[in-house]
């Protein structure tokens, strides 16, 4: 069975949500909607205080070639245009709406009706995708009709469907496979005509075997899709090691997934291509999973964008008294959270949960040259190395030695027998680097 090539570990997969049908969340009172829900500059607010919106009305233009437009997920007044903590803290501009009722805009088509013919045109494809707002709902966040829309000199030659969900605890993609299967599918279609390609392959873990087999058997109706199986191993789901695995090629430093003509979009993404080009439905919701050993009710959720994570919290059974951090995200990638009242946004795959004695840190100790971070980087790098390099603000060096190739999995920092913060330092490196590089270029 395929995997990566380089690297990779199989931490324990802690899926205590699997099979959980999707429930939806109530509309809450009041939304807190961020104008920067994508990796690019924040969308410029087009509404103000005392504004009268509905579920899909446009609030925040793209501003910048990576921004992304961004939606009401719900209907209401607007009360203020101003900044809101993200789920690190940091103040970001954002839309507060006070709900009143749920109208939609006309246009959006709420039935559940599967549609499957497109007559669309790429372009017209694309230009739905980016007037929907849609953004890599992986985590990632980067805007959708940009992936859509290769560098000149470059050809897309393979969709490559990331079903893998490899994060320890997540089951949110798993969960909107199984419940929305074929629209997921005429969206792998939606994609291949966007971008001119005849083959397309949804790569799933074997530890998903229900939604292997519920997708093989609808692909057969869908020229040119393949489900193929793939060894579980972590982290499979990033861009490279997901492309490693299914067409084995090589994405070189530096370089972009269509360098080796593969363009890559997560299961969750490609259900909002569906609503947004079948139902023009902009990405004002998505699945979420709450999780964690000691949560009651461990559950996937749908939700509309903006809603408080305490009322996934309070629907999940509410949190445990030894609660000892919120991670935004899983365990692997997510990040704490300074705490509940921040927002669901575009890029929230999860809400995990640990323990007190789960979130403690072990004491670090010297480095013992074993080697094992090395041997665990998907990416071929020297974590160890790259620790140092940041500690001591040698960036000059930590550039030669490849540090913004991270990927940011974590493997190496869960391999370390030492229990060196070595992601920690080299996040602090690669950003570092990142804003040097940037100001070479300016």
């Amino acid at each position: 069975m395929r995997t990566f090539r380089i690297g990779g570990i199989h931490p324990p997969a802690n899926k205590l949500s699997a099979g959980r049908p999707i429930e939806t969340i109530a509309v809450p009172a009041a939304v807190v909607i961020p104008l920067s829900q994508h990796i690019g500059a924040p969308a410029k607010a087009v509404v103000a205080k005392g504004d009268k919106v509905k579920v899909g009305t446009l609030i925040g233009k793209a501003e910048g070639f990576v921004s992304a437009h961004v939606h009401s997920s719900v209907s209401g007044t607007v009360a203020k245009i101003d900044t809101a903590p993200g789920d690190s803290g940091t103040a970001r501009p954002a839309v507060y709406i006070n709900v009143e009722g749920d109208e939609w805009e006309t246009d959006i088509d709420r039935s559940d009706t599967l549609v499957k013919d497109c007559n669309l045109s790429s372009e017209e494809i694309i230009k739905k995708i980016e007037t929907a707002g849609i953004v890599g709902m992986g985590g990632a966040t980067f805007p959708t009709r940009i992936k859509l829309t290769p560098p000149p000199g470059n050809k897309a030659e393979i969709l490559i469907i990331n079903a893998v969900e490899c994060e320890p605890y997540l089951t949110a993609d798993h969960s909107l496979i199984m419940e929305k299967s074929e629209q997921i599918l005429v969206g792998t279609v939606i994609l291949m005509k966007s971008l001119h390609v005849s083959r397309a392959v949804i790569g799933i873990e074997c530890n998903k075997p229900d939604a292997i087999e519920r997708m093989t058997g609808l692909s057969a109706e869908y020229k040119g899709i393949e489900i193929m199986p793939l060894k579980t191993r972590y982290p499979q789901g990033g861009e490279k090691q997901l492309i490693d695995a299914v067409i084995r090629r090589q994405v070189k430093s530096g370089a972009l997934p269509v360098s080796v003509g593969a363009v890559v979009q997560n299961a969750g993404t490609v259900y909002a291509v569906y609503e947004a080009v079948q139902k023009n439905k902009p990405l004002i919701e998505r699945v979420i999973t709450v999780t964690g050993k000691k949560v009651t009710r461990p559950s996937n959720f749908r939700v509309r964008i903006g809603t408080p994570v305490s009322t996934l919290i309070n629907a999940a059974g509410g949190m445990p008294e030894d609660t000892g951090k919120l991670i935004g995200g899983g365990p692997m990638m997510g990040r704490a959270m300074v705490g509940a009242a921040a927002p669901v946004m575009k890029g929230s795959s999860g809400i995990l949960l640990l323990t007190k004695e789960e979130s403690l840190r072990r004491p670090s100790h010297d480095c013992i040259r074993c080697a094992k971070c090395v041997g665990a980087c998907p990416m071929g790098l020297e974590p160890s190395l790259l620790m140092n390099l940041s500690e001591y603000k040698l960036w000059d060096d930590a550039e030669k030695n490849y540090i913004t190739d991270c990927i940011e999995c974590g493997s190496c920092s869960y391999t370390c027998p030492a229990n060196r913060p070595l992601l920690d330092y080299i996040r602090l490196g690669k950003s570092a680097v990142t804003g040097m590089i940037r100001a070479r270029k300016n």
